[in-house]
């Protein structure tokens, strides 16, 4: 499966950005498809993740309650919602799929897209 993602930008804090993430290939239904951002200096810090079957979500404590991740079946795509921005949530956002189930750690997913920066000015 091959990930694209798309849709970051520049925004003032308190603003919101949506980003996506199209996959070309099949997912399986029992693939997780998961969020995650790195900041300049920083490891590669899970987001969000959903599971492609039932759309169950999950997310990292720092932006529950902001961020919402969804999925379009039908699109193969996985959509990130990102309300309230901080600038502590600049950082380049990728998405990634994993065959293993839910996890909130990078070695989890095998399939990675090239991301895309999300720059949020204060």
């Amino acid at each position: 499966v091959q990930l694209q993602a798309f849709g970051g930008g520049f925004v003032q804090a308190g603003g919101f950005l949506r980003v996506s993430c199209v996959a070309s290939g099949r997912i399986f239904s029992s693939s997780v498809m998961g969020w995650f951002r790195q900041a300049p200096g920083k490891e590669r810090d899970f987001v969000a993740a959903i599971r492609w079957n039932t759309g169950a979500t999950y997310y990292a404590d720092s932006v529950k309650g902001r961020f919402t991740i969804s999925r379009d079946n039908a699109k193969n795509t996985v959509y990130l919602q990102m309300n309230s921005l901080k600038p502590e949530d600049t950082a380049i956002y990728y998405c990634a799929r994993s065959a293993v189930g839910l996890s909130d750690t990078a070695s989890g997913y095998a399939d990675w897209g090239q991301g895309t920066q999300v720059t949020v000015s204060s």
